[in-house]
């Protein structure tokens, strides 16, 4: 247990705030999971899982996000974990339940000693109503875009507006319409098209 401990403070201290390790360590320490941290995945910015059958539970995050990204992404994990543990029956996945138990996470360190005051006022009311995952809140990326190493032309497939050009996978799309969580595109210069997570990270070539 210790030897597990140590490893995720490691861990931690390599990809969140300073002032929110000590919470996210104690959220472990209240309900113990299996945490990796992933390469990147264009359909997802985190993942929870719960096996019944050794009733674990476990949850990576995208290696490649800044640390105000993955620390929103690690409470909103942690918030799938508590609505499994409190609530049994089956709910939806991002429910009444879910936007509470989120909403109770987060609270602890919705706070300027943790998020800088342009993240943390977009991210505020985010909060009030948290949706499904943060990258349909246009407000709340672009604050958190600006603190990317990596890659920060990129942005979200969900973003843009119907109609625009983008290039994915160093392929040229046209965005069309909604599908759920995946969004149907027209290949340029082809008949083909396709459907493409709405999480997935694009060029935009609209300006």
């Amino acid at each position: 247990m210790d030897q597990v401990k140590t490893k995720l403070n490691k861990l931690l201290q390599k990809h969140v705030p300073e002032n929110a390790v000590h919470y996210c360590l104690d959220l472990w320490l209240a309900m113990p999971f299996h945490f990796k941290v992933t390469r990147t995945r264009n359909s997802k910015l985190g993942d929870y899982r719960h096996d019944r059958r050794t009733a674990s539970h476990s949850i990576s995050i995208n290696h490649e996000l800044n640390p105000y990204s993955f620390v929103i992404t690690y409470i909103h994990e942690v918030a799938h974990l508590l609505t499994t543990t409190r609530k049994q029956g089956k709910v939806a996945p991002h429910g009444v339940e879910w936007q509470a138990n989120f909403k109770e996470l987060m609270l602890p360190i919705l706070s300027d000693l943790v998020f800088p005051g342009e993240i943390l006022a977009p991210l505020s009311k985010h909060m009030k109503k948290p949706k499904a995952t943060f990258y349909t809140d246009a407000k709340l990326v672009q604050a958190l875009r600006k603190y990317d190493e990596h890659e920060s032309e990129l942005m979200p497939l969900s973003l843009l507006n119907e109609g625009d050009k983008f290039v994915f996978n160093r392929r040229m799309f046209t965005k069309l319409s909604l599908r759920r969580t995946r969004v149907l595109c027209q290949e340029a210069d082809s008949p083909k098209k396709y459907l493409i997570s709405k999480l997935a990270l694009v060029r935009s070539l609209t300006d």
